[in-house]
C-alpha cells in the first residue's frame, strides 16, 4: 500500500486516494477519522468488558492474556469466559448496523429498521417454532430464525407492495405484523416447558448471557459470505440513493437490487437473532449516528457496522456492570432506543 496522495475535493469533502496495487480507493478524510475513532472505542470497550466482573482484571492483565503471555485463571477468565460474549457483541452489533443501513437506504426512510418492521420478532417466531418441535442445536435454531425472518419479510412486502412499495407504507405494515408476531410468540412460549419458556423469554428480550464460542464462530462464518455478496451490491445501493428513475437511467434495476439487498438484510438480522435474540434499536440508530459523525451524503455500511458494534458493546457493559443488577442487554437498548425513536418521529413529523 502506498502513502495516501494529497487530499482532493469530492463534492466539498476532502478525500485521500489509497492505492493497493492496481486498485485505487477514494477515501473521505472525515470518514477515515471517524472509522479510526470507532475502532479505538471498540477496542477500549472490549478491554473494559474483558476486565470487569467478579474476578476483576486490569487492562494490562487483559492484554497479556489476549497475547498469550499469561496462564492460569487470568487466561481462562479472559479467553474462555468473557471473550466469546465480547466478540458476539461486536459481530452482532456490526451485522445489525449493516442491516439497518440497508433497510434505510432501500426505503429512503431513517425510521425503517428490521426491529421496527418486525423482522426481529419474525426471526424469534421461527426460533420458537424450532424449539417447540424439539430442535436444540444452534444450526437448527439459526435455520428456524432465518426462515422466520424471511417469512415475516415476505408477508410485509406483499402487504405493502400494492401500487408500489413506499417507505412509509412498509413501516406501517411492519409495525402491524410485528404486533401480530409478538402475540404468536407469547402463545408459543405457553406451549413449552417452564424452564424452556423462562430461557426463551430472557433470550427474547435480547441477551448475550450464555453465548459460547461455537455460536460466535457460527455467526461469523454465516455473516462473511453475506458481506462478500453485499460488496457486489454496493454500486447499486449508491445508484439507488439517487432515486429509482436516476438508477434506472444509469442501468440499474431498482426492483431486483431492492429485493437482493433486503434478503441480505433479513439474513443478517436472523443470524444475530439466533445468537442474542431480537436486540432492538441497534439497527435503527447505528446508521444515522454514523452518517452524522462522518457527514456523508449516504449511509456507509462500514461506519454503520462499527457504530452498531460500539452501541451493542457499550450497552452490554452498562447492562452488566453499571446498573444495580445485571440485566439483558436488550433492556438497555430498548430504553435508549425508545428515546431515539421518539426524537426521530418528531423530526419526521416536522419535515
Amino acid at each position: 500500500m502506498t502513502a495516501p496522495s494529497s487530499p482532493e475535493i469530492d463534492f466539498g469533502h476532502a478525500r485521500y486516494l489509497l492505492r493497493v496495487g492496481a486498485l485505487t480507493l477514494p477515501v473521505r478524510r472525515r470518514s477515515l477519522l471517524v472509522a479510526t475513532g470507532l475502532v479505538t472505542v471498540i477496542l477500549a470497550l472490549a478491554v473494559l468488558a474483558l476486565g470487569l466482573g467478579t474476578y476483576t482484571l486490569t487492562p494490562d492483565q487483559v492484554v497479556r492474556a489476549l497475547l498469550g503471555q499469561s496462564t492460569g485463571l487470568d487466561r481462562t477468565v479472559v479467553l474462555e469466559w468473557r471473550l466469546p460474549r465480547t466478540l458476539a457483541a461486536v459481530v452482532i452489533g456490526g451485522a445489525l448496523g449493516i442491516a439497518g443501513a440497508l433497510f434505510q437506504t432501500v426505503t429512503r426512510n431513517p425510521l425503517a429498521s428490521p426491529d421496527v418492521l418486525g423482522l426481529g420478532n419474525g426471526a424469534f417466531t421461527g426460533m420458537l417454532t424450532a424449539v417447540v418441535i424439539g430442535a436444540t442445536s444452534w444450526s437448527l435454531l439459526t435455520l428456524g430464525a432465518v426462515l422466520g425472518g424471511t417469512a415475516a419479510a415476505a408477508v410485509i412486502w406483499l402487504l405493502a407492495s400494492r401500487n408500489g412499495v413506499t417507505g412509509f407504507r412498509l413501516i406501517i405494515v411492519g409495525i402491524g405484523v410485528s404486533a401480530l408476531l409478538s402475540s404468536v410468540n407469547t402463545w408459543l412460549l405457553l406451549q413449552v416447558e417452564l424452564d424452556t419458556a423462562m430461557f426463551a423469554s430472557a433470550w427474547g428480550a435480547g441477551s448475550l448471557n450464555g453465548v459460547g464460542a461455537t455460536a460466535v464462530r457460527g455467526a461469523a462464518l454465516c455473516t462473511l459470505p453475506l458481506l462478500v455478496l453485499l460488496a457486489f451490491a454496493i454500486p447499486r445501493l449508491r445508484q439507488m440513493d439517487l432515486g429509482d428513475d436516476a438508477a434506472t437511467a444509469l442501468g440499474a434495476r431498482p426492483g431486483t437490487a431492492r429485493r437482493t439487498v433486503l434478503i441480505i438484510g433479513v439474513a443478517l438480522v436472523s443470524i444475530g437473532t439466533a445468537v442474542a435474540g431480537p436486540v432492538a434499536f441497534i439497527a435503527l440508530a447505528a446508521p444515522q449516528i454514523a452518517r452524522r459523525l462522518a457527514r456523508t451524503p449516504y449511509l456507509s455500511l462500514m461506519l454503520s457496522a462499527l457504530a452498531g458494534a460500539v452501541l451493542l458493546l457499550a450497552s452490554d457493559v452498562i447492562a452488566q456492570h453499571v446498573l444495580p443488577i445485571a440485566l439483558p442487554v436488550g433492556v438497555v437498548t430498548v430504553s435508549v432506543g425508545g428515546l431515539y425513536l421518539i426524537t426521530m418521529i418528531i423530526r419526521e413529523i416536522r419535515r
